[in-house]
């Protein structure tokens, strides 16, 4: 099986304050093997230009360090005021960037919540949108050799990427891929496990984040956990990102907060079109296992306000407990190799 690098985003170690610099060097003291930079903190006398990413650059070789970057959207819209907004130059700057870098991966996060706002276009609307504003962004991409990974985030289901994949014309291993986040997939009311077999193909970048889920009077709850703690199958999803043909590196994103889901709303609940009673009773099973958990005081819902108190600690254990599910996942995978060769 293959070997996973483990690595920490940049985002988990925003209270911090870390520069680019000063991330990469925590980073490889605690134990990780690379950084996604899904922001960037420069200090007073820093400037984001092509001497300071040459510099990012060598300390990451120095260090032996892999390196994603990120800065990119896909939504052509403001999400305040819903008025058209012009992406391509912010994603000509995240691809230049990320080239310089040497780095073939660049996040795009566009950070909404569209379903749970009312005032929101309809997500089909956000879709077509999104394709026309992407599909002419092909030979930025395709001429610098660097692949658009959109997040899985609190936009669009697997479904609905899959969707915009088709209308833009883009293949598996092209200019357009994903960035899976295990634990957004919750939020978004799909099963990990489930949703990861989904977009598999398009799989370039990780954020490799626990969770669970428990009940409320409106529906449910998601909320991040430590990894390991949570209810995320990481064993599975790590064999599913070892049978791709590319390298995938498990980026740690972590942090505190919860995500309520009224999926109790009709109206909610059908601006999730794809979701079948199956994949629904998965989660409501997960949210069941979680309420248990909270009630024994084996789980516990972080406070976004608390993590910057607990993030260093948490996210350098992240780090530990991610290597022993993926070495247990590749001693598993060389001992089925064995077998079948004997």
């Amino acid at each position: 099986m293959k070997r996973f690098c483990i690595g920490v985003d940049s985002y988990s170690l925003q209270p911090l304050a870390l520069s680019p610099l000063e991330v990469l060097d925590w980073v490889y003291a605690h134990g990780g093997e690379g950084v996604q930079f899904s922001d960037v903190q420069l200090k007073a006398d820093q400037r984001l230009d092509e001497a300071f990413l040459r510099e990012l650059r060598q300390r990451a070789d120095q260090l032996g360090l892999y390196l994603e970057w990120g800065g990119a959207q896909h939504i052509p819209l403001d999400l305040e005021s819903w008025q058209p907004k012009d992406i391509l130059p912010i994603n000509i700057a995240a691809a230049r960037q990320a080239a310089a870098l040497g780095t073939r991966v660049v996040r795009s996060c566009s950070g909404g919540l569209m379903r749970w706002n009312d005032a929101a276009p309809p997500t089909e609307t956000l879709l077509r949108e999104m394709a026309r504003a992407l599909k002419v962004q092909e030979a930025l991409w395709t001429d610098l050799d660097v692949v658009l990974a959109i997040e899985l985030h609190f936009e669009f289901t697997t479904f609905e990427l899959l969707r915009v994949f088709e209308m833009c014309g883009a293949k598996p291993g092209g200019w357009l891929g994903v960035c899976l986040d295990t634990m957004n997939l919750l939020t978004m009311l799909e099963e990990p496990v489930a949703g990861t077999e989904r977009i598999l193909p398009w799989v370039v970048a990780t954020h490799i984040k626990d969770g669970a889920m428990t009940t409320s009077p409106a529906g449910l709850v998601s909320f991040t956990t430590p990894i390991g703690d949570g209810l995320v199958d990481f064993e599975r999803i790590c064999r599913l990102l070892a049978t791709l043909e590319r390298p995938v590196h498990l980026s740690i994103e972590d942090h505190g907060g919860s995500f309520d889901i009224p999926v109790n709303d009709p109206a909610f609940r059908a601006r999730f079109p794809d979701l079948t009673e199956q994949e629904l009773g998965q989660l409501k099973q997960i949210a069941h296992e979680g309420q248990r958990r909270i009630a024994e005081g084996q789980l516990t819902i972080t406070d976004r306000g608390d993590w910057p108190r607990l993030c260093e600690d948490r996210v350098a254990g992240d780090i530990a407990s991610l290597k022993e599910i993926v070495f247990k996942v590749e001693r598993s995978g060389a001992d089925s190799s064995d077998r079948r060769e004997g």
